[in-house]
């Protein structure tokens, strides 16, 4: 018997169903399934018998899926029934028995915060991987002078290592985001019904336990309605999406003929369909482009959820789509950054060049008048007329002559022209954090350990 007397149209079906996306639920779904039938025995619900049948029905559908066997009725609506459908084939009414005290709508948001909290765990392993390398190849350039910019101008000179060790820093901070997002997926909703709780008094706390979660929700209403761990997992997806985009970005800029700071491995480069020179940084650029569908994703599931009355409404099957995009697309282009950054080869005489440009030690050049005793915004004032003069002139800072520098202190002079020396703005950067040697191996030091802490 069914509540309808006509059968569903074919284009509500199409619009109705998620098998064809919500089958990657799977493990998951089995998973419950096993933990369920177990709270269902304890219950007195099914007989050990059954519960022996059904474990090993949903052992040999778990087999089928695996294998890519599995038979898919064209009327499976999403996985779950779809599983649901081949239990009861291969043991019979026993099967039937196994959605006893769970609603779909208690099931799907179990299923997804299993599916979440595997994935934040999986994004903190190419974390790490790709922090390694990062700092691997810090320490290998950690006195390659190159020069830092603001506003895409020369600002002021630093250490490849010192640059590269800023990605290691937003990459920690991305991994405890992902921490945070699988430690939102503490709650369980399993038992929680379609949305006021159960007949059946079921060992909330068992199955908390057998599926790994910290606790049951306290809440049923709020537990099938909540999809805040998923919202916690897409936001750090776009954060560390955002990162990845910012070290493409640089990457394409560097490997310019213009910059010519780096290069790409060949692997991890394309050619021209109709220019024979190029060599494109295409693996840059897609992390630098892939970065705003991370971010649709959350913005999708944030849509999605705006305004959405409590308890289970359809507008919460489109969140899986949104949610498997972003950890399909922020988890390969985590892999790629590592492989990226392990492949590419940078040209010390081409930055070394660069960061001698004069110019960039023109705030040194202040703090050493303010050393003298002149105030600082004075201070800038004299060297941004220097910088002028030497510009209009066509020459460097070091070129200019006695009168250029008349408003100088007499005993700033000589400092002065040490100061431009190569190498002497980087090894002033003292304060902690900075650029210079001794910091930098402190920085080295501190990753190192940030690193150990995290593999822990």
């Amino acid at each position: 018997m069914s509540r309808f007397s006509e059968s569903q149209d074919p284009l509500f079906q199409r619009i109705n169903a998620s098998i064809d996306f919500d089958r990657r639920l799977w493990p998951h779904d089995i998973r419950q399934s096993r933990a369920h039938a177990t709270v269902l025995a304890a219950l007195g619900v099914l007989s050990e018998g059954e519960l022996e049948e059904i474990l090993e029905g949903l052992k040999r559908v778990a087999g089928e899926l695996e294998a890519g066997e599995f038979p898919f009725a064209d009327d499976d609506e999403d996985i779950h029934m779809a599983v649901e459908r081949r239990l009861i084939e291969l043991v019979g009414p026993a099967g039937g028995k196994l959605h006893t005290a769970r609603s779909r709508n208690d099931q799907v948001a179990t299923d997804l915060a299993l599916f979440v909290r595997e994935h934040a765990g999986r994004a903190q392993e190419l974390l790490r991987a790709l922090m390694g390398t990062l700092l691997d190849v810090a320490e290998a350039h950690r006195d390659w002078a190159l020069p830092g910019y603001t506003h895409l101008q020369r600002a002021q000179p630093l250490y490849l290592g010192h640059h590269l060790l800023a990605y290691f820093w937003m990459f920690l901070r991305d991994s405890r985001r992902f921490a945070m997002a699988a430690e939102s997926t503490g709650d369980m909703a399993a038992g929680s019904g379609a949305l006021a709780g159960l007949n059946w008094e079921i060992d909330r706390d068992l199955l908390a336990e057998e599926l790994g979660f910290d606790r049951p929700y306290p809440n049923s209403l709020d537990a099938v309605s909540n999809r805040d761990f998923a919202l916690d997992y897409l936001y750090a997806a776009s954060a560390g999406a955002a990162h990845l985009s910012r070290l493409g970005a640089e990457i394409v800029l560097w490997s310019s003929r213009e910059f010519g700071f780096c290069e790409p491995a060949d692997s991890f480069a394309s050619g021209s369909s109709i220019m024979p020179q190029k060599k494109n940084p295409d693996a840059a650029e897609l992390l630098r482009g892939k970065a705003p569908r991370v971010m649709a994703s959350l913005t999708t599931l944030q849509g999605t959820l705006h305004a959405l009355p409590l308890g289970y409404s359809k507008d919460l099957q489109e969140d899986k789509e949104a949610v498997f995009d972003g950890v399909d697309t922020i988890e390969l282009c985590l892999e790629v950054a590592d492989r990226l950054l392990q492949g590419l080869s940078f040209n010390r005489e081409r930055m070394a060049v660069a960061a001698t440009d004069e110019m960039l030690a023109a705030t040194d050049l202040a703090d050493l008048l303010v050393a003298e005793g002149v105030p600082f915004r004075e201070a800038h004032g004299i060297v941004a007329g220097l910088v002028r003069g030497a510009v209009e002139a066509g020459t460097g800072l070091s070129d200019l002559d006695g009168d250029s520098l008349s408003e100088l202190p007499p005993r700033a002079v000589e400092r002065f022209r040490e100061r431009l020396e190569a190498g002497a703005t980087i090894e002033s950067k003292v304060s902690a954090g900075g650029t210079s040697s001794p910091r930098l191996s402190e920085q080295l030091q501190q990753a190192r350990q940030a690193l150990g802490d995290l593999s822990a």
